[in-house]
């Protein structure tokens, strides 16, 4: 059983003090019966010399005084020698006890019977008696002491370790609370009084709290997973830290924009994150937050943005606070803004060709007509013929872009009024308005019907549009002198599709998952042409939102490409099977 630090210093303490007490009774009542026993043994000298005094005349009469003194000496060793004085202190007769010291002197007068002295007997005592009696009286008294002291220290010690014991049960008891074991009971019937009602108490509280935890476990694990639900569920990326920057919790979304795994980050330092180029993306700006008052990151977090990858990532940080408006740490909004800085670049881009494009037919045609309209009586018929063809060409083209702009917007904002109809009419109708431009690049074109083709759904307005793109763009990326190959076909007896096969410079396959989003042009040094590059995208609206369509493309570098589409044969079937997958898959 441990005792106490307490204990530890009270009990020496105790045992000293009652050790010196106990050596000081003992020796001061040993001092005083050897007072008394010294005292006592002094009358007995006195009484025996008196005893000889009075004795003493009528045996020395009758000679017997000597052999009685031999008989004393000889039968008592506390005397150690006995002498007749007269009364001038001359000594008349005087015999010792060689075997004993002397240690005390009695000395009595000598009266006859008329009272007159007539001398005086001394006795020498050794006190031998006295001191047997002493050492062994000693003994019992330091004994009898040494015994008390030896019960005294037991009966301490023993209530020491016993209230330690007591002590050491309650700690148990409180060390299992503590970790979180409620309902342990202190099982000790044999106490009473104070420590007994002491452990009543402690089982009470112990029980009490493992109702309560009972009553709250569940509320406070449903709570925990709401929580944890509506972490996981939101869209952006959480990162919490503690107020020692180790990240404690984050979500899925927060694992896939830093591109980790939770073991390999939970737990750890934030400024310690390397992102893909290897630098530590937090480090400053962590930083930044801790050097700023914390009532000014409340009211406006710090916001920045980080790159990881090829994304483009915003981040905010804020403090995290308790109800009582302790400080405990901050949490980081992740935002995946890599969709928005393409936008905005697209837009940018679309904005500076937009520009570029309208620049240089409104420039050729002020150009052109300005000369026609100040010179042209000095140019020839077919001069002048010449001059307007060109500027015919580019009101075209300037129709076209202004076109593209306008069916964007029309396209994003408004539903198509469909008609079952043949696609066959529309196809040859855009075949033919295009017929002068493939000419003039030397094109063939090529259409390929299959048989009993069924009349569709669609807007013809539209589906015409989405045809145009696509036979334009064969026509302007084709090698000069091939053929533009168009063909239809039914597939898998739910689509009608439509392709469009050109003999030009080909798409490297890196573009092919882009080529129909918004603003997305091909630069390089085989795709020159310019334009608003809403074109693809337009046709992918016109197909897949308004016609519940699919768009694909195929292409091979310096083979050529095959862009086309497909329009659902009973668009009612399409849908009811797309609202069936996305129920299976809620």
């Amino acid at each position: 059983m441990n005792i106490n630090q307490r204990n530890k210093l009270v009990i020496p303490f105790l045992l000293i003090v009652s050790a010196i007490f106990v050596f000081c009774t003992g020796r001061f009542t040993v001092q005083k019966i050897q007072e008394e026993m010294y005292n006592n043994y002094s009358n007995f000298g006195q009484l025996v010399a008196k005893t000889l005094s009075i004795q003493g005349q009528d045996l020395i009469k009758n000679n017997k005084f000597e052999s009685y003194i031999d008989k004393i000496l000889k039968d008592n060793e506390d005397v150690s020698f006995i002498a007749i004085k007269d009364n001038n202190g001359n000594i008349i007769f005087s015999k010792e006890n060689s075997k004993n010291n002397i240690k005390i002197n009695v000395t009595s007068p000598i009266i006859d019977s008329n009272g007159k002295i007539n001398g005086s007997i001394e006795l020498g005592l050794s006190a031998n008696s006295v001191n047997y009696i002493q050492t062994a009286t000693k003994k019992s008294i330091f004994l009898v002491f040494a015994l008390g002291w030896i019960a005294f220290a037991l009966i301490l010690i023993l209530n020491a370790v016993w209230a330690t014991r007591e002590l050491s049960i309650l700690y148990k008891g409180v060390k299992e609370i503590e970790n979180g074991k409620f309902g342990t009971k202190i099982i000790n019937s044999d106490e009473k009084g104070d420590v007994g009602e002491l452990y009543k108490a402690f089982n009470e509280m112990s029980q009490k709290l493992h109702l309560y935890e009972e009553q709250n476990i569940d509320t406070l694990t449903i709570e925990k997973n709401k929580l944890e639900a509506v972490l996981m569920s939101i869209a952006n990326g959480v990162v919490v830290c503690d107020n020692s920057d180790n990240i404690t919790i984050l979500n899925n979304a927060a694992l896939t924009i830093l591109n980790v795994d939770e073991k390999d980050i939970l737990n750890t330092k934030i400024q310690e994150y390397c992102d893909t180029e290897g630098e530590n993306s937090f480090n400053d700006k962590i930083e930044e937050f801790k050097n700023t008052p914390l009532d000014i990151m409340e009211k406006k977090p710090l916001e920045f943005s980080i790159s990881i990858g090829e994304r483009v990532i915003k981040a905010l940080i804020s403090p995290v606070y308790s109800k009582v408006h302790d400080y405990l740490g901050y949490i980081i909004i992740l935002i995946d803004m890599t969709r928005e800085a393409e936008v905005d670049k697209l837009k940018s881009d679309f904005i500076s060709n937009v520009s570029h494009e309208l620049r240089t037919p409104v420039t050729v045609l002020r150009s052109y007509a300005d000369t026609l309209y100040n010179y042209g009586d000095e140019f020839k018929f077919e001069e002048q013929k010449e001059f307007i063809g060109t500027i015919n060409q580019e009101v075209i083209r300037l129709n076209k872009m202004v076109n593209d702009i306008l069916d964007f917007s029309k396209f994003q904002n408004n539903e198509l009024e469909k008609e079952t109809q043949d696609i066959m009419p529309v196809i040859e109708d855009v075949v033919q308005s295009l017929k002068v431009l493939a000419e003039e690049r030397h094109l063939n074109f090529s259409i390929k019907k299959e048989e009993n083709l069924p009349e569709i759904p669609f807007n013809r307005g539209a589906i015409s549009r989405v045809i145009t793109n696509l036979v334009t763009n064969a026509i302007k990326y084709s090698n000069e002198e091939t053929t533009i190959q168009i063909e239809t076909s039914i597939e898998e007896n739910k689509f009608i599709k439509i392709s469009v096969k050109d003999s030009g410079c080909g798409i490297d396959a890196k573009h092919l998952p882009k080529i129909f989003d918004r603003f997305y042009r091909v630069e390089n040094k085989t795709h020159t042409v310019k334009g608003t590059g809403l074109g693809l995208n337009l046709v992918k609206i016109a197909v897949e939102k308004h016609h519940q369509g699919k768009v694909f493309v195929q292409s091979e570098i310096n083979v050529g490409s095959t862009f086309g589409f497909m329009l659902p044969i009973n668009p009612t079937e399409i849908n009811e099977t797309l609202e069936t997958q996305e129920s299976v898959q809620i």
